[in-house]
């Protein structure tokens, strides 16, 4: 027996087709504008603070265990994937590559000794132009490894437990209608916001170090760039102001719709999971990695 697709499809078929001084691995250290050492990047503490939704979300949704016992673990399971909301997501994944960015040393060595005013009126203007600085490309290299390495694990993790959704019909309990169902969607609605944890910036500063690089640049990878760029020049209102992207931004808002309505239509438990790893985890999960490819040339814009 397959989950009743016809009828949860019906509802979404609107749906998107997805898939400071230097630092070391560790806890943030205080901000390092006052000029960090050339040899390593570092990590702001403010900025990590704007990426802890991101990294939070992503580690925690992509934890989840395929293995479902019932019914009971199905529901904490779902308000963990709801723990976002897309406007907030969508900025705290540009910062996150925007951390990722300021571990190039070359490129920070670049903004520190540029002229700030500047260089912040023109990446406020054109995102685009940061990637015509010293040390971009490596430094794109990493936002795009940072980002496509959280985006790949949340959207693997999802085809896992959506394809769980039929393996569990097996058993008896998963074929039962949900008794609370208007229940159990207002409290995946209430979790759509992210819930700060103690090791959270420490999370984040592990994370960003360890990503690698990959090549490739996108709207997104280039506003990473803007952004830890300006946050190197203290103009963080300007930073601020670069936290969005209309292409990834609606990928995010289709995924969150989709999800409350596929769980809307759904009947029994086995219908929650399909919802479950499709909607909340496989679709955001494939937004982050389309927010990694360039859907048009990304022009090389002259900082001289």
């Amino acid at each position: 027996m397959r989950p009743n697709l016809s009828r949860i499809l019906g509802v979404v078929a609107g749906a998107i087709a997805m898939s400071s001084c230097a630092t070391p691995p560790g806890p943030p250290a205080p901000s390092a504008r006052g000029g960090p050492p050339a040899a390593r990047g570092y990590i702001d503490v403010g900025l990590a603070a704007q990426a802890a939704p991101f990294e939070a979300y992503t580690r925690r949704a992509a934890a989840i265990d395929p293995s479902f016992s019932g019914p009971a673990e199905i529901a904490a399971d779902l308000t963990t994937a709801a723990g976002y909301e897309p406007r907030q997501l969508e900025a705290s994944m540009i910062a996150y590559g925007a951390l990722a960015a300021l571990q190039e040393p070359g490129f920070v060595e670049a903004v520190r000794h540029a002229d700030r005013r500047d260089l912040a009126r023109r990446l406020a203007a054109d995102p685009d132009a940061a990637l015509s600085l010293p040390s971009a490309s490596a430094a794109a290299g990493r936002a795009n490894a940072a980002l496509t390495r959280r985006g790949e694990a949340l959207a693997g993790a999802g085809q896992r437990v959506r394809k769980a959704a039929y393996a569990v019909q097996r058993q008896a309990w998963s074929k039962a209608k949900i008794p609370n169902a208007a229940a159990r969607l207002a409290a995946v609605k209430r979790a759509a916001a992210y819930r700060a944890e103690p090791a959270d910036r420490a999370e984040v500063a592990a994370a960003v170090t360890e990503a690698g690089r990959r090549s490739g640049n996108s709207p997104v990878v280039a506003r990473s760039l803007a952004v830890a760029a300006l946050t190197v020049a203290g103009q963080d209102s300007a930073a601020r102001s670069l936290m969005s992207e209309p292409r990834s931004a609606q990928c995010l808002r289709w995924a969150k719709l989709n999800y409350h309505q596929c769980l809307a239509a759904a009947g029994t438990h086995y219908e929650d999971i399909y919802c479950l790893g499709l909607h909340a985890m496989a679709d955001p999960g494939q937004c982050v990695v389309e927010a990694t490819r360039a859907t048009r040339s990304v022009r090389r814009a002259s900082l001289d």
